[in-house]
C-alpha cells in the first residue's frame, strides 16, 4: 500500500506480507474477475536502514522504525494509525530525531478522509495537521482546522490513500503495468495534493521466491499472490515536460493490502525497511 511522507519524508502506502513455511505447496486462492478487494487489519512493524547515499545531502548512517497499524473494513471505514521514527547522521555533528505521527480514517467507499498528524524535530513540534475531506458532486472539499482554520475545495477525481492501495491490487489483479493517480492524504501542511504513477510488476505466485523476513511465519497468506510494486510522487505544477519524482517508494504487496520489502528512495539517499514484526487480525465482515 502505499504511504505518506514523513518527517524525512515519507510516504505511502505500506502493509506487511507473508509466506508459510510448510512442507507441502499450499492451495492457490483464485480471485475472481470483479472481485472486491478485501483488506486485511494488520500491524507491521518495519525497520529502516540505509542502504545508498548520494548528493549534496549525503547521510553517513541513517536507522529507524515505522509502525503501522491499519484496521477497519468497507462498512465501518478503515483506520491507520502510522509513526516514523528516524535517526539522521550527516557526518556534520549531532544526529538529527525526526518523528513523524498521523492519523487516518477513510469513509468504505472514499467519500470522506479526516486526518491529523503531528511532526518532531528533536522531539520539538514543528508542525501540527487536523482536518476532514468531504467529496462531492464537483469538488473534493477540505476544512482544515490546524495549523489554521481555512476551507477550500480541490479536484473531484483524486483518491484517498486507502482507495489508491485498492486501484492498485484491482490493476495488478487485471494484468494492469501502470497505474496514475492524483492522491490526497492530508499530509505536511494538509494543502498537497501529489500525482503518483504506479508500475506494477509481474505477479509473484504462492510458493514462488518464499520471503525471509516476519511474512515467513504467516501462513494464512501463502496461497495468496503478491505484486513488486514501485509509485513515484511528483509535485503538481503547470509546467510541461518530464518532471522528477520528490520521493519513490517500491514495495511488494499481497492480495489481501500486506506489503513487505520496502525501500523509500528521498533522492539524496535510500532507505530499506525490513519487515520484522507482522500481526494479523481476522477482518470484520460487513453485516
Amino acid at each position: 500500500m502505499p504511504m505518506r511522507r514523513a518527517g524525512v519524508p515519507i510516504g505511502m502506502a505500506l502493509a506487511a506480507t507473508v509466506f508459510a513455511v510448510s512442507a507441502t505447496l499450499p492451495i492457490h486462492r483464485v480471485v475472481a474477475q470483479g472481485e472486491p478487494v478485501v483488506l486485511v487489519p494488520h500491524r507491521a512493524v518495519y525497520d529502516l536502514t540505509l542502504v545508498q547515499s548520494r548528493g549534496r545531502r549525503a547521510m553517513q548512517g541513517v536507522r529507524g522504525r515505522i509502525l503501522y497499524d491499519f484496521s477497519g473494513n468497507a462498512c465501518e471505514g478503515y483506520a491507520l494509525r502510522f509513526r516514523q521514527m528516524s535517526v539522521l547522521d550527516s557526518g556534520e555533528g549531532k544526529p538529527v530525531m525526526s518523528d513523524l505521527r498521523a492519523n487516518t480514517w477513510e469513509e468504505g467507499e472514499a467519500r470522506s478522509l479526516r486526518f491529523n498528524s503531528q511532526s518532531y524535530l528533536n522531539e520539538q513540534l514543528r508542525e501540527s495537521v487536523d482536518g476532514f475531506a468531504q467529496r462531492g458532486q464537483g469538488a473534493v472539499g477540505v476544512h482544515l482546522t490546524k495549523p489554521g482554520s481555512r476551507s477550500f475545495d480541490l479536484a473531484p477525481n483524486l483518491m484517498f490513500p486507502t482507495e489508491h492501495v485498492r486501484r492498485i491490487i484491482t490493476a495488478a489483479r487485471e494484468g494492469k503495468t501502470l497505474l496514475e493517480a492524483s492522491v490526497y492524504d492530508g499530509s505536511e501542511t494538509g494543502e498537497k495534493v501529489y500525482d503518483t504513477l504506479a508500475v506494477i510488476g509481474t505477479v509473484i505466485k504462492p510458493g514462488e521466491m518464499p520471503p525471509t523476513d516476519a511474512a515467513a511465519k504467516q501462513p494464512a497468506l501463502a496461497a495468496l499472490p503478491r505484486w513488486p510494486v514501485t509509485v513515484s510522487y511528483f509535485e503538481r505544477t503547470e509546467a510541461s515536460g518530464d518532471k522528477m519524482p520528490i520521493y519513490v517508494v517500491a514495495f511488494e504487496i499481497y492480495d489481501n493490502g500486506i506489503s513487505r520489502a520496502l525501500t523509500l528512495d528521498y533522492g539524496d539517499f535510500v532507505l530499506s525497511g525490513e519487515l520484522t514484526s507482522l500481526e494479523i487480525q481476522k477482518p470484520k465482515p460487513c453485516p
